[in-house]
């Protein structure tokens, strides 16, 4: 089962709960498609963009369940995994709440390498 992640308030996913599926938050809606990373690629990307705040989740989604995936070039030319579609919450596997370290950093479980 290969899963991807997205790094979302705890408000932003409370709300998809609430409606059964995720549509998107700030730059995701701009650019109409819903940012994921890999394992390998979530940390990266935690330290760009989310340098500040406590009150962050970090959701897994099994990829075999997800509608409109596709992965498309992005930073560094890596491929990162984009979905075109809302994400049901039933296709999450894992929701984490994300603490910071003494660096400052976001702390990650241990299947984030």
């Amino acid at each position: 089962m290969a899963v991807i992640y997205k790094i979302l308030a705890r408000e932003a996913w409370l709300a998809a709960e609430a409606e059964g599926s995720f549509t998107g938050v700030g730059i995701d809606v701009a650019d109409g498609f819903i940012h994921l990373s890999t394992a390998v690629q979530v940390r990266e990307t935690a330290r760009l963009w989310f340098k500040e705040g406590d009150e962050w989740l970090l959701v897994g989604f099994e990829e075999a369940g997800l509608a409109g995936l596709k992965y498309e070039p992005s930073r560094g030319g890596d491929l990162f995994p984009h979905v075109f579609a809302p994400i049901p919450v039933s296709a999450a596997v894992s929701v984490d709440t994300l603490r910071r370290g003494a660096d400052g950093l976001l702390m990650f479980p241990a299947c984030i390498p």
